[in-house]
């Protein structure tokens, strides 16, 4: 069977203070054939100072640096376009994986061939590194109806199959990588969890997670503008996502 290539997807924004932890999870990932792509999106910090020296040792690892500022979508966008993958798997610039995420992820896509989409669970930790909360499970197989309740899903655990998909990208909007889990999974694909934690998200002061209310806003607008769900609908799956962000945090 032919030995999968996994793109791994890197957007880096002054992330001097974190990059080298991030990169460092990637090489000593147990499964070997992978690229990292990372472009940074005009740093003002001496983030590619960090980056370079990984580049030129490693021929696995490129960089591409952003002229002006794109923001986070458009710049994981141009990470995928440079991707040369069979697989697409991504990890922030602040986050890490243990040394087996691609290795269990990828004996998903070679034991079923048909699989497109597959996560895992994964742990928070603080700016420092320190635990932070508990572990973020979600359920085994997930389909679109499901995933309508809320995202359960980090994005720094997830991987999909570019040779079925096709190369996917995001929209410039606040939740962007939901936004894109519901559209290929609308599309009649099951996301397939690894039920191990194989990834830790970095929680700061500024990230997604520290700003629930504004992740509240996203979340009904995602409904209503990009899903098309009705008023009533909306609020049906609002409560859901309410209910689950409640016990994810604090039950």
């Amino acid at each position: 069977m032919q030995l999968l290539k996994v793109s791994v997807i890197m957007p880096s924004y002054n992330s001097a203070a974190y990059v080298r932890e991030a990169i460092n999870s990637v090489l000593a990932q147990t499964y070997k054939n992978w690229e990292l792509i990372i472009v940074d999106d005009a740093s003002t910090d001496n983030s590619i100072d960090v980056i370079t020296p990984y580049m030129e040792n490693d021929p696995r690892i490129r960089l591409h640096v952003n002229e002006k500022n794109a923001g986070a979508a458009a710049t994981r966008n141009k990470c995928t376009e440079l991707a040369t993958g069979d697989v697409i798997a991504f990890l922030d610039s602040d986050d890490l994986w243990l040394k087996e995420k691609l290795e269990k992820q990828v004996a998903v896509y070679r034991s079923d061939p048909s699989a497109t989409f597959v996560f895992t669970h994964y742990q928070c930790m603080d700016k420092d590194g320190d635990p932070f909360g508990k572990e973020i499970k979600t359920l085994p197989v997930l389909d679109y109806n499901e995933l309508l309740k809320g995202c359960s899903i980090g994005c720094l655990t997830v991987s999909y199959n570019v040779n079925i998909l096709g190369k996917r990208f995001f929209v410039d909007y606040g939740h962007e990588d939901y936004i894109l889990w519901l559209q290929i999974l609308k599309e009649g694909h099951q996301a397939i969890g690894v039920p191990e934690s194989l990834a830790w998200y970095r929680i700061t002061k500024g990230s997604l997670s520290a700003n629930k209310l504004k992740a509240a806003g996203w979340q009904w607008n995602i409904y209503r503008k990009f899903e098309k769900l009705n008023v009533m609908q909306s609020m049906y799956y609002f409560v859901l996502y309410a209910f689950a962000a409640i016990r994810k945090h604090y039950l």
